[in-house]
């Protein structure tokens, strides 16, 4: 059986850039909003959570809402941290409505390494939009995920609709 390509030249920074030891939140959480690295795939920030596109996405427009403050579980948040968080989900929620208009989605969080959590010590929520067919052919026959928007586009459209909806809360 012959193996297929898919052209994809942004993984060439995953492949040989150098490995980043620490958290990747964060460094996100602690980045200027118009700097570089990890603040430009910030969407937004709250007193106490931000919303960051993952740039290793399951599908487009997957991105992930994650407090400021480095904690593992969601018992360690305090009130006020938990209710910033899910109003950031629902927020991040309305912009991908508002930016992408998907059909429904994955929201899910991963404690602990055995449950899948990439970044176990701290605590994440992923939320992935989902469109009727967008599993097809392509993962099953080619072993191979087409992610059809670059983060660069995907980041522009959730900022301007973050600009054009009422899912601020209170900007």
């Amino acid at each position: 059986m012959s193996m297929d390509k898919l052209w994809a030249p942004w993984r060439i920074d995953y492949v040989q850039g150098k490995k980043n030891k620490g958290c990747i939140f964060c460094a996100a959480a602690g980045s200027k909003p118009a700097g570089r690295g990890h603040a430009r795939h910030v969407v937004f920030r709250t007193p106490y959570s931000m919303c960051i596109l993952n740039i290793f996405p399951y599908n487009n427009g997957h991105v992930m809402v994650a407090p400021l403050r480095h904690v593992r579980d969601l018992s360690r948040l305090c009130d006020e941290e938990v209710l910033d968080l899910m109003r950031s989900v629902e927020r991040t929620r309305k912009l991908l409505i508002a930016a992408l208009k998907p059909e429904g989605f994955n929201i899910g969080v991963n404690m602990g390494r055995v449950s899948g959590a990439g970044i176990p010590g701290h605590l994440h929520v992923h939320i992935v939009p989902r469109w009727n067919g967008d599993t097809n052919f392509m993962p099953i026959v080619g072993n191979t995920k087409v992610i059809s928007q670059s983060l660069e586009q995907l980041h522009k459209l959730l900022r301007h609709a973050d600009t054009k909806t009422d899912a601020g809360y209170g900007k």
